[in-house]
Formats: C-alpha cells, structure tokens, sequence
C-alpha cells in the first residue's frame, strides 16, 4: 500500500508546494484536489490543485515532469460534489465537471477518481434511484472507456441543517452497495473506502471489506470520535454534528490495526490518503502540516507506506 493524503487540507499551497511537502515528508502519493476554480461552497470544497479546463500537452507535460522530479505520484483525482442536487443546474455543472476530471485522469494515464454519487437530500433511496441511474450510467460509461475507475466515498453528507434529512450521498452502506453495482455492474465503478463514516453511523466497517473486496479502489484514512455525552444528550435522530468530531488516525474511534490486518487479507494493495478534518488542527497553516505529519507516524505501524 502507497500512503499519502487529500491534499483539500492545504488550499493556499500550489501544486508545486504540494509535492514538495509531500516528497520532504516521506509521502508516496497524494489524491490531488480537482474542483472548477472559484469560491468554495463547503469546508474542504473548492480546492484546485489541478485545473481539468486545462489539459493542453504543454500542462500535461507539466505535471508528469512535477511528479518524476519529485518521485510522487496522483493516488487519484478528487472532485466531490453533489450530482444529483435538486437544483438541476448545480448538478448539471457537477456532471459535466466530474466528466472533465475523468478525461484529465486518463490524459494523464491515471487509473482513479473518486467522487460522491449525490443525493437529493429530500428524497428517499428509492426516489432518487432513477435519476441515480439516470446520472451514473452514462458518467461510468464514460469513465470505462476511457480506462479509469471511479472510486465513490461512503461519506453520508448529512451532519446539518442543510443536508437533513436524507444527506447528500446515496453511497452510505452495503445495502445501497449491492443495488448500486447490481444495476452498474461495471469494472470501473467502485469505493473509495473510509472507516470513520462507518463509526459515525453505528455499523461495522471491517466486514464490507472483505464483501467488497473487488469494489474497492481506494482508501481514504481518517478518524471520528463518537461525543457519547452529546449523543446522550441529543441522540441519533439529531444533526450529527452535534454528537462527533472528525479527527486524524489513531485519535478517534477507528480499530486501525483491524482495518489495514483486513485490508492486508483481502490482498489490497491500492494507494491509502489521510483527510484531515480535524478543527483541533485548524487553527494555522504549520498545524494543519503537522497533522499529516503526525498521522502518517502513527499509520506507519501498520503499513510500509
């Protein structure tokens, strides 16, 4: 396995700067921020890293020739909007962006992008389906013939006010799992696999893995305590804000020693990235470098890195 991380945690860094951090700090890889440039619309959104309108071969060149001086590669592009919106012109802009990050993996023969599916938050499962169906066939149709996969994170999207009370991504649990590659069997649709969402609704998140052992592309490392005194206090049905943090590895409620001993049975071999979300790392720019620091110490006890 490749260790590296979402490189959404330092948006005042360019792309040279991210690789260089990455390469002084004993990272291999790192999942490169793709959004269309402009104003974030959420924390950790909106960050460019790679700007997909521009693939000439002047810039293709280079970016490899960024990569081969500093002996780093693109674990995958990322890009994590909400394609299903009930506004139709946001979703349109997102389609059609998630399209240009496609096209941008394979100019630059990578194998990985990784996304949200979307969800009108309004919705059920079941009435959303048929434009998750819709939207998604043609998008993975697109992406198999071009050669790259799409790795979907199994992040709920619901934590406030504005996403209650169905979230903003259908791609939550191994139920929706099962239907979503039941119905879009191909080889190049698949996850991109964090433990912490899992601790944040209460379900295991070690035996999908061996379940989904052929979906999984990619792995994001990041960790949640369970605030049980505010979930006393305010209980599930809450805005879940109100009862979790998001923090590094090793400072939350992940068993990693269980997850990567899983990883390692099922003969996953793939890139791992550590997002950080953590607020008690926040507060500067040295702070949030030294939360990737930190979690890349801890995580090298259970992987070479």
């Amino acid at each position: 396995m490749k260790l590296g991380f979402v490189t959404a945690i330092v948006p005042e860094y360019s792309l040279d700067q991210v690789l260089d951090f990455a390469r002084d700090s004993g990272f291999s890889s790192v999942e490169l921020m793709c959004w269309p440039v402009g104003k974030a619309e959420r924390r950790y959104a909106g960050v460019t890293h790679l700007d997909v309108a521009d693939l000439s071969a002047a810039a293709l060149d280079g970016i490899r020739d960024r990569l081969a001086a500093r002996g780093v590669s693109i674990s995958g592009l990322g890009y994590y909007p909400n394609p299903l919106s009930p506004d139709r012109s946001e979703a349109e802009v997102a389609v059609a962006h998630i399209r240009k990050v496609i096209d941008a993996a394979s100019a630059l023969g990578l194998r990985q992008v990784n996304s949200f599916v979307g969800r009108d938050p309004g919705l059920s499962v079941d009435d959303n389906w048929p434009r998750f169906l819709e939207t998604w066939r043609p998008l993975i149709a697109h992406a198999e013939s071009k050669g790259v996969r799409v790795g979907i994170e199994n992040c709920p999207m619901s934590f406030g006010r504005d996403e209650w009370p169905g979230g903003k991504n259908l791609a939550t649990s191994p139920a929706i799992w099962r239907r979503m590659f039941g119905d879009i069997p191909s080889p190049s649709f698949g996850l991109n696999f964090d433990p912490s969402h899992f601790v944040l609704q209460g379900m295991d998140y070690i035996s999908p893995l061996r379940e989904f052992r052929d979906r999984i592309f990619h792995v994001h490392a990041k960790d949640l305590r369970i605030d049980r005194a505010g979930l006393n206090e305010h209980g599930h049905f809450a805005f879940p804000k109100l009862w979790h943090t998001p923090k590094i590895p090793g400072q939350g409620d992940v068993n990693w020693g269980a997850f990567f001993g899983t990883l390692g049975e099922i003969g996953y071999e793939g890139d791992v990235a550590i997002e950080v979300e953590d607020r008690a790392f926040e507060g500067t720019l040295e702070a949030r470098l030294d939360s990737l620091i930190i979690s890349r110490r801890y995580l090298l006890q259970y992987i070479k890195g």
